[in-house]
């Protein structure tokens, strides 16, 4: 992954914390109840979110401007698609090569049927698991993971993963280059 896909250098604002809507940062993050109803999400919202996935860190007042709505409007939206479950939280996009992690692979698991949530939770902890996902096909579970090294990635999938029970068994694909997508602006 080449360094057009890094995180800009810090600007000196911040992009998490919970301020008022003339602060210009973005509202806070609260889990989405469970009884949330599906609000559905028009124009205006789907641009905000473009925007948002392409720069985590735009101030409050940017994004409106960009939108054309005013600052406690967008504010308003952005807490109501973090409330309703839409927008999860803001993070980093990471050149894991530069970042130290130097082998990155997918992973595909056979499960015992019904193990799902034991051996999810259990990948949860293990280090360098970027994604999870319970897929259908010819296995059951593909996973993401990012390592130090081959020989990291090596005891990560022979000593870790395949240790859980309800893992019957593994491939591993190497991944030799990866490109993040951006949404277009």
């Amino acid at each position: 992954m080449g360094s057009e896909q890094m995180a800009s250098a810090p600007t000196g604002r911040a992009a998490l914390p919970a301020q008022s809507p003339h602060h210009g940062t973005h509202p806070p993050a609260h889990p989405a109840p469970a009884t949330q109803p599906d609000r559905s999400l028009d124009r205006v919202d789907r641009s905000i979110l473009r925007l948002l996935q392409q720069d985590g860190r735009a101030s409050i007042r940017s994004v409106a401007e960009r939108v054309h709505v005013s600052r406690a409007n967008a504010y308003a939206r952005i807490a109501r698609m973090m409330e309703d479950g839409v927008i999860r939280g803001f993070t980093a996009r990471v050149d894991h090569e530069r970042a130290g992690q130097s082998a990155t692979a997918y992973v595909t698991l056979k499960i015992v049927q019904n193990s799902w949530r034991s051996v999810r939770e259990q990948l949860l902890d293990l280090p360098g698991v970027a994604h999870i996902a319970l897929v259908g096909g010819e296995y059951d579970v593909l996973m993401l993971v990012h390592t130090a090294d081959n020989r990291a990635l090596r005891e990560l999938v022979l000593g870790s993963v395949q240790a859980i029970p309800g893992v019957l068994s593994t491939q591993t694909l190497l991944v030799f280059e990866e490109t993040d997508r951006v949404p277009p602006a």
